[in-house]
């Protein structure tokens, strides 16, 4: 129940995830990067956001390193038996990564199903 594929080929269910975004949600995005990378180092994740949400940052926010968004490539495959299984989870963990830098939570992504 898994499949393979290259990091280029995942990269660009990545890029799709993220052409599924509203532009003007894609706009609004301040700072930020995202990454794919094989694996989480310690937890099995399929993306962590990690950084200051929009809703948290002060007038003293300045000077911060972009917050990233990772895509774990491995647990992801790792999970989907088809094509369209993978595409369809690496389309709801950006949604989910991108919600948390607006400040959206996992108890309001998990009602919403995007948890």
């Amino acid at each position: 129940m898994s499949i393979e594929m290259s990091d280029e080929a995942f990269e660009e269910l990545v890029a799709e995830a993220l052409d599924l975004i509203p532009e003007h949600l894609l706009q609004a995005m301040d700072n930020v990067v995202i990454l794919v990378e094989p694996r989480h180092p310690t937890q099995h994740l399929y993306g962590l956001y990690h950084g200051v949400a929009l809703t948290e940052r002060t007038s003293s926010y300045s000077g911060h390193l972009p917050d990233t968004i990772t895509i774990y490539r491995e647990p992801i495959l790792a999970h989907a038996a088809t094509l369209d299984e993978a595409r369809d989870q690496v389309a709801v963990t950006v949604a989910h990564e991108i919600a948390h830098h607006f400040g959206i939570g996992d108890d309001e992504l998990d009602e919403w199903g995007w948890g």
